[in-house]
């Protein structure tokens, strides 16, 4: 008989199990920083009808990126991204939450798109964000970078520093509305300023030229890059209110403690998408990784799903990206995740076993790693070789001596020492 093929398919990732243990102590520790800030942990449905997930009838338009099937009548397809099942649990629940709402999610998401490196078509991501119903202040944008930035405290042993760019979509509206650009204009220079740092300055000046025809225009835009945009206070109302935004907004940055946030007008992101204020979160020691969380504010949510107007700010932590790329390229040290438990239960005779089940039990209920080594016809050496190999600093073993005088003997494997004792003192011992 033909085995089959044990390989994983294309763009899914597996761990081995230090690997999996480390991936899963940072997920807890991010995690943890954004129910501390209040944030509801939601779970929502991986599985959305194909209306929901897309506006196009057309499915050969889509199935490219999305994973879709059909069972039935029912179209459906696995979520791509977190935002889309939000606005449909938002919408459907308004009279149920409490707004500003704070909503995070850290699920699996599916895209059918060609795997490459750093791209896959199974991945975990993390998201947070805040909601409001026909206003939302923008000192929420300053509240998701910090809460951001604190969640990737929490793992920088792992990651490194990192730095936050802040971009203006208002500016860059307010702008292109001043040097009158068409609305096909104004998406191809989006286009073209979204792409400006793998472009290079050259080609982004003639891609400008072939966009614009106009080279007032185009020295205009080249200059924000070089100039900044204090030439254009007092050029428009608009132009004022969106500086004005962005200066208040970068105060609020530094007046609140987060670190390296600079201004970079370069960054656009989903331009179909935001609206107001973007950001994107860059790890210095690692910029082959790209961006590592980016979001911004949109103004319409749910407009697909509620009449209701509802405004939010959120933002994507590429996850899996991050940490599946480090764990495989040996970048993170998961020396620390080889050793999943504290203790190795050895039994010596089968009829010890409900005596050395009960005391890993009791291990267990006092919040100590404990595996059990169950099978008894083995010689004892084996049983040794096991608590060795799984890099349990203690082994405990039960026979017919510890069975009868109530006892245990703790057993460390490094010195080689040991001495019975009860079970109640080894946890004293080991929690120490």
């Amino acid at each position: 008989m033909d085995l089959k093929p044990t390989k994983p398919l294309s763009g899914f990732v597996e761990l081995l199990p230090a690997q999996q243990r480390c991936f899963d102590a940072c997920a807890g520790r991010m995690l943890n920083v954004l129910r501390t800030a209040g944030f509801s942990v939601l779970d929502l449905p991986a599985i959305e009808r194909a209306e929901v997930l897309t506006d196009k009838d057309n499915w050969d338009e889509i199935e490219t990126q999305m994973f879709l099937f059909q069972k039935g009548d029912t179209k459906m397809g696995l979520r791509y991204d977190g935002t889309v099942g939000l606005a449909r649990y938002v919408a459907g629940h308004l009279n149920d939450l409490v707004f500003p709402f704070r909503a995070a999610q850290f699920s699996k998401r599916y895209r059918g798109e060609r795997a490459q490196r750093g791209r896959y078509r199974e991945f975990y991501q993390m998201d947070l964000d805040i909601l409001g119903i026909n206003s939302l202040s923008t000192n929420y944008d300053a509240e998701i970078i910090a809460v951001i930035a604190r969640a990737l405290d929490t793992v920088r042993e792992f990651v490194g520093p990192y730095c936050v760019h802040v971009g203006s979509r208002p500016f860059w509206d307010a702008l292109f509305e001043y040097l009158g650009l068409s609305a096909a204009q104004k998406k191809d220079v989006f286009v073209l300023i979204d792409k400006k740092d793998k472009m290079g300055d050259a080609d982004f000046a003639e891609g400008l030229s072939d966009a614009l025809g106009d080279a007032a225009k185009e020295g205009k835009i080249k200059s924000v890059f070089s100039d900044g945009y204090a030439a254009f206070v007092g050029a428009s109302d608009a132009l004022d209110a969106a500086i004005a935004e962005i200066n208040t907004f970068m105060d609020t940055l530094h007046a609140i403690g987060v670190e390296n946030a600079t201004l970079d007008l370069s960054i656009t992101r989903g331009l179909a998408y935001y609206t107001g204020l973007v950001f994107e979160f860059k790890l210095t020691e690692h910029p082959e990784l790209g961006t590592a969380a980016g979001g911004g504010r949109y103004a319409d949510l749910a407009g697909k799903f509620s009449k209701t107007k509802i405004i939010g700010v959120g933002a994507a932590i590429g996850f899996s990206r991050i940490f599946w790329a480090l764990l495989e390229s040996g970048k993170i040290d998961v020396s620390r995740f080889s050793r999943p438990v504290t203790a190795a239960v050895l039994v010596m005779g089968n009829q010890n076993v409900a005596y050395a089940m009960r005391a890993a039990a009791d291990l267990r209920a006092a919040g100590i790693p404990t595996a059990m080594y169950l099978d008894t016809e083995k010689k004892f050496k084996n049983q040794v070789e096991f608590a060795d190999k799984i890099g349990a600093p203690f082994s405990i073993i039960v026979g017919d001596d510890e069975v009868s005088q109530n006892t245990v003997t703790l057993k460390d494997m490094e010195s080689g020492r040991q001495n019975q004792i009860s079970v109640a003192g080894v946890i004293e011992l080991l929690k120490k």
